[in-house]
């Protein structure tokens, strides 16, 4: 993958339904040349499908946690764009000190969670992780 697919790959994460036209414009390169890149990701398994966003509390079943990353060499970007593409990853963020990165997870069920955990450990460049089970959450008033 290089800059473009990575490019249009966060565009599609922000919004699935963006049509070819618009996902043209914004990367400035030609409508023939998104449908070209979009199925070849598809037949390469790069994109798996297209899902849905909601807002947590729309769910309160689901399993939350937060994965911390540590990432080998220069190799983030990369790793970006692979975890940008799981639809557990909800939210990611990148982080100084001795993690990375940070992924927000959301799941149905544990076992998802260690098929999801298990996936993103074996991507080329990660080199630690620690994962935090989100329990109960506080506001203040």
């Amino acid at each position: 993958m290089d800059t473009l697919d990575q490019q249009l790959l966060g565009l599609l994460r922000a919004d699935a339904r963006a049509t070819v036209a618009t996902l043209a414009k914004k990367l400035d390169v030609s409508r023939g040349t998104i449908n070209n890149r979009i199925a070849r990701m598809e037949d390469e398994g790069i994109i798996v499908g297209y899902t849905v966003r909601l807002r947590p509390e729309s769910q309160p079943d689901q399993i939350g946690a937060w994965m911390n990353i540590a990432v080998d060499g220069n190799e983030t970007r990369r790793v970006v764009s692979i975890l940008l593409g799981d639809p557990a990853v909800v939210a990611l963020h990148d982080t100084n000190g001795r993690w990375d990165l940070l992924a927000e997870l959301r799941v149905a069920n544990i076992e998802e969670m260690s098929r999801v955990l298990d996936r993103v450990r074996l991507i080329k460049a990660i080199s630690a992780t620690e994962t935090s089970i989100h329990l109960k959450s506080y506001k203040l008033d």
